[in-house]
C-alpha cells in the first residue's frame, strides 16, 4: 500500500511539473496558508532560529521574515516540481548566470572545482547550470529511503545535465574523473549539519556556537581543486540570478579550517543581506558542544 500511495505521489508530482508556474504559485500560496496557518510546520523551530540568529531585531522584524520565510519555503517546492518539466529556455531567463564562463581557465589548466553552496534561494535551480557543458557538473545528494520519491529527486535534479552523485561515493568518484582527465565541477552544500561523529570543528555562526562540516575542505585539498562559492540572489518570485565567488586556487597551502571559514562567513553574508530565503526550519543548531571538564 505504502509502495502504491508513492507512486501515486510521483505521479501527481509529474502531473504538476506541466501546469505553468503562475498556476503553480497558487498552489503555493494554498500550501503557505496550510503550512503557516493551519498546521504552523515547524514553527518553533523557526521562531527559536531565528531570535537566536539575529537577537537584535524585534519581534515584528522577526515575524516578518518568518513569513516571508514560508512564502519562500512554498515556492521553492513548486519550483522544485516544476523543474521536472520546464523548458530550458525558460529555466535560463528565470535562473540566471552572471558568469557562465567563470570555469574556462580553470578547465584551461586541468584544474578541477569544487563548488560551495548553502540552502539558500533555490538550490534546486542551480542544477541548471550544466547546460554551459563547462565539464561533468556533480551534485551530491543523500539517497532517500523510499526509492520512488529517490527517483524522482535524481530525474528533477539530472533534467539539464547534471549528475547525482550519492554522499558516501563522493571521494571515490571524483577521485576516479580525476584520474581519468575529466574536469569536474562539484556542488557541495556546505551547511548541512554533522552527525554525531564529525562534531569536529565548530565556529560562530549567526551569533550560535556551531557545528560545520570539513569534508569539501578536506576533499579539494586532498584532490587539488580549486574552491569557489556560489551566491544565489532572489530578484523576485520565480526569478533568480547566481555568481560565483573565487575563495582559493590553491587549497594545499591554506591554512586549516581557512576554507571552512571562507565558505561559512560567505554564507553568513549572504543570510543577513535577506535573511528571509535561508532554510529556517532546517534543525541546524541541535547538538551541542561538549564543554570539556
Amino acid at each position: 500500500m505504502t509502495l502504491f500511495f508513492s507512486y501515486l505521489a510521483y505521479a501527481f508530482c509529474r502531473f504538476l511539473s506541466f501546469l505553468p508556474l503562475r498556476v503553480l504559485y497558487v498552489l503555493s500560496d494554498f500550501i503557505f496558508f496550510i503550512t503557516y496557518r493551519v498546521i504552523a510546520y515547524r514553527k518553533k523551530v523557526v521562531n527559536q532560529n531565528l531570535k537566536n540568529s539575529f537577537p537584535e531585531k524585534t519581534p515584528e522584524e522577526i515575524r516578518k521574515i518568518r513569513k516571508e520565510f514560508y512564502h519562500h519555503f512554498c515556492d521553492s517546492f513548486v519550483e522544485t516540481i516544476k523543474l521536472w518539466n520546464i523548458s530550458q529556455d525558460e529555466m535560463l531567463k528565470r535562473c540566471v548566470c552572471k558568469q557562465p564562463n567563470f570555469f574556462n581557465p580553470y578547465k584551461e589548466q586541468g584544474q578541477s572545482v569544487v563548488a560551495v553552496l548553502g540552502h539558500y534561494g533555490n538550490w534546486e535551480w542551480l542544477t541548471s547550470f550544466a547546460v554551459y557543458d563547462t565539464g561533468d557538473f556533480l551534485t551530491i545528494y543523500k539517497p532517500l529511503h523510499n526509492k520512488v520519491f529517490n527517483k524522482m529527486f535524481i530525474n528533477i535534479r539530472e533534467r539539464f545535465g547534471a549528475q547525482t552523485l550519492a554522499k558516501n561515493d563522493t571521494l571515490r568518484t571524483m577521485i576516479k574523473h580525476k584520474n581519468q582527465g575529466h574536469f569536474t565541477i562539484t556542488a557541495f552544500i556546505g551547511d548541512q549539519t554533522p552527525n554525531r561523529r564529525n562534531l569536529h570543528y565548530w565556529t560562530n555562526f549567526l551569533n550560535q556556537d556551531t557545528p560545520i562540516l570539513q569534508g569539501t575542505e578536506r576533499i579539494a585539498k586532498k584532490l587539488d581543486q580549486a574552491v569557489v562559492y556560489v551566491k544565489m540572489t532572489k530578484i523576485k518570485r520565480g526569478f533568480y540570478e547566481y555568481e560565483f565567488i573565487p575563495i582559493t586556487d590553491k587549497p594545499k597551502e591554506t591554512a586549516e579550517n581557512e576554507i571552512t571559514e571562507s565558505h561559512t562567513r560567505l554564507l553568513e553574508d549572504i543570510i543577513k543581506e535577506n535573511p528571509s530565503y535561508w532554510l529556517w526550519s532546517h534543525k541546524r543548531w541541535k547538538h551541542k558542544r561538549e564543554v570539556q571538564s
